[in-house]
């Protein structure tokens, strides 16, 4: 069966079959050559794989994302941020990276961070003086943050699949997303200082607070999403919802810039978006419920375990495996795909799910700026209509601190898992 799946998969992804598709199919050859089972097995594990409450969460969060995106709560949040760090060396740059870490905690999604920030971000940047290939590769790297810091899409999925505490994971996303973001930062701030870039105007403390107060209302967004999930108010569904509600809210009746004729194109765009994710989830499960029938991870854990002893080198496989997947198939779909077929070689070694989570999500958000599949550079290319070549020039310099700050999450846990160890635990 093992041969049948592989040959199956391989030829379907090389004559280009969308994702679902090609796992839908696999499955289904497997099932029919192998196995007694009727294929009715297959719509019915792919409802089971959507029976779940928590998929709740993506479609709203994938809604609120879109609705901040077409109103006017990017706008707001870059000029608290710019005002706050405009006048140091470098400041518009390293607002550009704030602005993106803050509208990640506010979207859960890495393009809608790249086309709300981007869209006011690039231009300022080149006009102020910031060449534009290192403008074009910033906001497309900070925007990969939109997956790191949480809320997180990709971690909801990663929850479902290998049953883990979203709550715990989210919190786990702080630490890395903070390194990831302050490196970004510092290495903004150090060609600043070496290139001279000009820095901006300090604001008078009136105009500051002007600017604070007409952020306000998209400050509290994450605060009020965030802080109900950890407290136990609210669970991330509930907190999925709300984050709709305030949104609406806010642009509707305190901004305006919104109006109420742009909802039914903005929930059109966030329903595709939440149909392509959930059909791939659905398809991916149901392929690992008959892998997992034949006991495949059993079979993977005692191969492994036969000829590696040590976790770190388990680890750094699964790392290179996961970068060289990026560049034949996306590597959300790589995660939900391989992660539950590692599920028992990680009890093995005793290596934390929740760590192991946020080492696949930054493996993800390194898929998100390398080609072929990296959704964030056509985001970018489409946005600043620069070929595929230029963006990806830019990005490089960002993939080597991204790779970097892998290597440190995956042999330093405490970055990832101090925070969930200590407050939710």
């Amino acid at each position: 069966m093992i041969v049948t799946v592989a040959l199956c998969f391989v030829i379907l992804l090389v004559l280009g079959m969308p994702i679902a598709v090609l796992l839908v199919v696999t499955t289904g050859m497997a099932v029919l050559l192998h196995t007694t089972t009727s294929l009715l097995a297959l719509p019915q594990q792919l409802f089971n794989a959507l029976d779940n409450f928590i998929l709740l969460s993506i479609p709203f969060f994938i809604l609120a994302g879109a609705i901040m995106t077409q109103g006017a709560m990017a706008k707001k949040l870059v000029a608290v941020i710019n005002a706050m760090v405009g006048p140091v060396p470098g400041g518009l740059a390293i607002a550009t990276t704030l602005a993106c870490m803050f509208f990640a905690a506010l979207s859960g999604s890495s393009p809608a961070t790249v086309v709300a920030i981007g869209s006011i971000m690039i231009p300022a940047l080149v006009k102020a003086g910031y060449p534009e290939r290192f403008s074009i590769g910033l906001v497309t790297s900070a925007g990969s943050l939109g997956i790191v810091i949480p809320p997180s899409i990709p971690m909801i999925l990663y929850c479902l699949v290998m049953n883990v505490s979203v709550a715990e994971l989210f919190m786990a996303g702080i630490g890395p997303g903070l390194l990831i973001g302050g490196l970004f930062m510092l290495y903004t701030y150090a060609l600043a200082w070496r290139n001279n870039w000009q820095a901006q105007e300090r604001l008078t403390w009136r105009e500051l607070l002007v600017t604070v107060k007409d952020g306000f209302w998209g400050i509290m967004l994450p605060v009020i999403v965030l802080g109900g999930i950890y407290s136990g108010v609210f669970t991330p569904e509930e907190a999925a919802a709300i984050s709709v509600v305030y949104a609406l809210f806010v642009e509707l009746v305190i901004y305006r810039e919104f109006r109420l004729r742009d909802i039914p194109e903005v929930c059109k765009q966030a329903a595709i978006l939440s149909s392509c994710l959930l059909f791939v989830l659905a398809a991916a499960m149901t392929l690992i419920w008959l892998l997992t029938a034949f006991r495949l991870p059993h079979q993977i854990a005692d191969l492994i375990t036969a000829h590696v002893r040590s976790p770190s080198i388990f680890l750094l496989f699964v790392v290179v495996l996961f970068l060289l997947m990026g560049t034949v198939m996306d590597n959300v779909s790589a995660m939900l795909i391989l992660s539950p077929l590692f599920a028992e070689t990680l009890n093995r070694f005793g290596i934390d799910l929740i760590h192991y989570g946020i080492i696949m999500v930054l493996v993800i958000e390194f898929g998100f700026l390398t080609p072929p599949f990296g959704l964030n550079i056509f985001v970018a290319m489409g946005l600043t209509n620069k070929s595929l070549v230029e963006v990806s020039r830019g990005v490089w310099p960002f993939l080597a601190i991204l790779l970097l700050c892998v290597l440190l999450v995956t042999y330093v846990p405490p970055i990832s898992t101090y925070l969930p160890y200590k407050l939710l635990r």
